[in-house]
């Protein structure tokens, strides 16, 4: 889930928020990644953002919540699990979950990601007019009231961000909430991969 509206005007939550969810049945070690995120179409890199740090590690069926920047409008968030100052835009915007805490020095765009800076993007959205996604284009567009969410309660992972991903309103949940499950998926990485075949840049 990824919401990037928080605090803005009408905004149901203070802050910004990327929320992880293992879709597994195996427990997946967040130690030493990262949430990356990089603007629209700019040509600023993910490495130009504040990279906020992951630990600890992701039961099956387990959420976690990424608190990121925020303003005056909204409720708080549910306690986060990893905190960062990354100011998300609410409408559009790329976000990787990348297997290292160094920033990537590319953003897919004007300055397109090498087949290492690839693979080590371990998942990634791209939502509304991102240039830089997954499959066959970006995932819908979100707003101040709306995140962007995988499909089938988080289970659904082909690659592809526009089939992946439907709008709703922003339900942030952390290592604490009831934990959703699914079957074996298919990528047994559990929370998605992001390959050089599956990830698709567009035109700036």
């Amino acid at each position: 889930q990824v919401y990037g509206g928080g605090g803005n005007s009408g905004a149901p939550y203070t802050n910004d928020f990327v929320e992880l969810f293992n879709r597994s049945t195996t427990t997946v070690s967040l130690s030493g990644w990262s949430v990356q995120y990089a603007s629209t179409t700019g040509t600023g890199n993910f490495s130009a953002n504040p990279i906020t740090a992951l630990s600890g590690s992701l039961a099956p069926g387990q959420y976690y919540l990424v608190q990121l920047a925020g303003g005056s409008t909204g409720a708080a968030l549910p306690t986060p699990d990893a905190t960062g100052t990354t100011n998300m835009a609410g409408a559009a915007g790329k976000v990787g979950l990348v297997n290292t805490t160094t920033g990537l020095a590319c953003n897919g765009g004007s300055t397109a990601c090498s087949p290492t800076q690839l693979a080590q993007i371990v998942d990634l959205v791209g939502y509304g007019t991102a240039n830089f996604f997954e499959g066959s284009g970006a995932a819908p567009t979100a707003s101040n009231t709306t995140a962007v969410f995988r499909i089938n309660n988080g289970c659904t992972d082909t690659d592809n961000n526009a089939a992946d991903f439907v709008t709703g309103a922003p339900m942030p949940r952390n290592t604490a909430s009831p934990s959703g499950s699914c079957a074996l998926p298919s990528n047994p990485t559990g929370i998605g991969a992001a390959t050089p075949d599956a990830v698709t840049p567009g035109a700036d």
